[in-house]
Formats: C-alpha cells, structure tokens, sequence
C-alpha cells in the first residue's frame, strides 16, 4: 500500500498526513475507505477523500479542518462532515456505523457502527476496503470481503443476497461501475441483479435517490454506453413508461459529447456546465412537453432545472429555425440566445445540423454572450429623462445598435441616445 501512496500527489500526501496526526491525537482510528481508497488501488486518479472514524468523526474532522484552515459543513444527524476546500480536494469524514433495513427498498436506520460493520453496509466488494492512516496503529488493508481479489480481476459483487433488495438503487451503480471499469457482473450477482429488476423494485425506491444516481450516471465519461446497459439490463420505465431511447438519442449523445468538449476548449473560463443536464434532456427529447415536466417533478428536480430541460423542449425547434437563417442579424442573435442558459444552448448545437445555425450560436458564445452598454441609468437622467419603462427601451435599442456594430463607444452610445430621444414623443419623457 505504501508504494500506491508514494505515487498520489503532494496535496493528497500532505492531507492524509494530517489526517493520521489527528487521529493519533484524537486517539481514534481512522481509515481511508471508499471510492477512494479503490481508485488508488486502481492507480486512478481521485481528489475526493473518504475517511471513516471509529469514535466521533464530527469531532475528528472539526480538529482536521482547523489544521487545514478550512470551512466544515457538519451533519449531525448522519455523524459525517464536509470540509470546504479550495481547488480540487474534497473530504467526507464519517463516524463508522451499521445499517438495518426494516423492509425493501426503505431508507435504511442508522447506527453506530465497528469498522467491519461500516464495511458490511457497502454496496460491492470493491468498495468494501479500508486502509488505517494512524501509523501509530500499523497501516494495513484491510479487506474482509476479497475486494482486493475482485479488483484485480474486475468484477462485481456484492456483499450479501439481500443486497439489492436492501437497496435497489445498487442496481444502477452496479451498471455504472460495470461501464466505468469495463468489470463483470459476478455471476451470482447478476443473477440477484436480475430477481430485484422483475420483482419491481425500482418503482418502490424513493425518487431522489433514483434520482441521485440518474445523474450520476449521466456524469460519466460516456453517458450513452450508461444508458444503452441499463435500458437493456433494467429498462427505464420505472422513470416513464413512454422513455425507450433508440439509434436517434444515442447519436444525440454523440453531438452532445462534441459540444461539450468544443465548449471546454474555447471557453475555459466560464462556469462548468451542468453536463447531466444535457444529457438528460437529450434523453427526455423525443417525449412531449407534458410527459417531460411530470417526468421532471417524479425526480424531484429543481425549478431551474426543470425549467432548462421543458423549455428546450417547448422553444428549441423555433429557436433554431430563427438561427437557421443566413442573414440572422447579431440583435437577433442575442436575443434569441441571450435569455438562455449554456446547458440550452449547447443541446441547441448539438441538434440543429445546419451550419448557419451553428456558425450563429458559435458567434453568439464568442462575440456577443455577456456583451454590455457602456452608458447608464445616469446618464439617462443626466439627458433630462423621466425614470420609467423607457429606459428599458432606449438601452434594447443601443444594445441592438451595438451588436449590430452601428455604435461601438461609450460617446457613440450617448450620441444614438440624443438622436432617440429627439424623435416625435420622447421630448414628454424630459423633466419638467
């Protein structure tokens, strides 16, 4: 294990040192566990940290953040905290525990909990494993499942038969790890597997976990080898009966990924996108406005979210038959798309194939996107007029200049405003 950890990065080293120093502090044993810890098995890269303790994790990551001098966002109720870092780490501290589940597919009850009994609640071997950090106490791996084993040969298997009866929503991350590793589904796993699928018990899980791991498959590097295993494996009807993805979503997909990349490498320094997003809304495409809006609110999206998704759906098809015209001024342009968010206006790409419309919304997210008057709601006053809905006329009327390349400075700006408000009607607006 030492020669896999002299090969993580020194930001990584350097934390799980002081982690180690806290617990021997603290005097509780702390693990590294997780996703993480199967990752660097994996010689993968991850900067998100799981550290299990026996004893107060709450405590134990208070202590680590002071010595990080970072923020903590503490979960009481669970016994597990996050530390707010800056950059790429991410550290989730959780007091070990055990799980009961009082009957299928329910939330669990949760318990304090030894080691083993935290690692028996997993949901595969592979991320069953735990690995000490106080080396007061002797680092070892520890791996009372063979996870080790099954890393090595990939494969997948859970920890017990009740496995996804326990917890369905395993059914979708089975999928995930099988299309993220290119592991196979241990024969009597699948098989379990399988049972829990015709049993139905998809439809019995609570949607936001459903939907939690929806997203997360979404998130993956190739999102469509996701969807095409689960819906061969599982179907999607648990998410809508009418939702049967064919040849036509999984080249969509395809145009998204090329989007998405496209945006990536000319556009570094704006906000990440939401990439499940996208995708999901390239899933929800071929069904109509009403079906996606129930399918939306059976996931429990956010307003937002919902809101980017139907109204592709709802103005996506106009949209790109007004940017599908050769002579489509920037005025138009931007207020076509200026409304929009990225998520939209990339899935706009990705569908339309004519090239007017795409060199538009290339234009659009290079020039025009975020373009601004120089002039004010001051100036206006200074020009003698009135506050009021005006305003908002004379600045749509500038921007529309300005994009159109009619005005470029803040004098030029100025000058189109005293023309416009010398025309029939507008002397009214002046102060008395």
């Amino acid at each position: 294990m030492r020669a896999y950890l002299k090969r993580l990065p020194a930001e990584l080293k350097e934390l799980i040192s002081l982690a180690g120093k806290v617990s021997r502090e603290t005097r509780m044993p702390a693990y590294l566990v997780g996703g993480f810890l199967r990752d660097l098995l994996l010689k993968k890269r991850n900067f998100d940290l799981d550290i299990c303790v026996e004893g107060n994790g709450i405590i134990f990551a208070e202590k680590l953040a002071k010595k990080l001098r970072s923020g903590i966002r503490v979960h009481e109720r669970f016994g597990t905290a996050t530390l707010i870092l800056k950059g790429r780490l991410k550290v989730d501290v959780a007091t070990t525990r055990k799980e009961r589940y009082p009957c299928c597919a329910s939330l669990p009850v949760v318990s304090e909990g030894s080691l083993i009994e935290d690692l028996m609640r997993r949901d595969f071997t592979i991320n069953a494993l735990a690995f000490g950090i106080n080396q007061g106490q002797g680092q070892k791996l520890i791996d009372p499942f063979g996870g080790r084993e099954d890393l090595a040969k990939g494969r997948i298997r859970v920890l017990h038969d009740l496995s996804f009866k326990d917890d369905p929503t395993r059914i979708l991350r089975a999928i995930r790890f099988q299309q993220r590793f290119g592991f196979k589904i241990e024969p009597k796993t699948f098989l379990l597997l399988k049972e829990a699928i015709d049993s139905g018990l998809l439809y019995k899980v609570n949607v936001h976990r459903i939907r939690d791991e929806l997203i997360l498959m979404l998130k993956e590097d190739n999102p469509a080898k996701q969807i095409k295993a689960l819906y061969s494996l599982a179907g999607l009807s648990f998410i809508s009966p009418k939702l049967k993805p064919g040849k036509a979503t999984y080249s969509l997909f395809k145009a998204i990924d090329k989007e998405i990349a496209w945006f990536n490498k000319n556009f570094p320094g704006r906000r990440h996108l939401d990439v499940w997003l996208i995708y999901l809304a390239g899933l929800l495409k071929p069904l109509g406005l009403a079906e996606i809006k129930k399918i939306c609110r059976n996931l429990a999206l956010r307003g937002g979210e919902e809101k980017r998704i139907a109204g592709f759906r709802q103005s996506g098809a106009r949209i790109i038959v007004s940017l599908s015209k050769k002579g489509a001024s920037p005025s138009r342009i931007f207020s076509l798309l200026e409304p929009l968010s990225y998520e939209t206006i990339i899935l706009l790409a990705a569908v339309s194939k004519n090239k007017y419309c795409r060199k538009h919304i290339a234009d659009f997210l290079e020039i025009y996107n975020g373009m601004r008057l120089y002039v004010s709601g001051h100036d206006l006053h200074g020009l003698g007029i009135l506050p009021g809905p005006v305003y908002q006329k004379i600045f749509a009327k500038v921007l529309a200049a300005k994009l159109n390349a009619k005005v470029s400075t803040y004098e030029d700006e100025l000058a189109l405003i005293r023309r416009l408000i010398q025309c029939p009607g507008t002397n009214a607006l002046k102060k008395q």
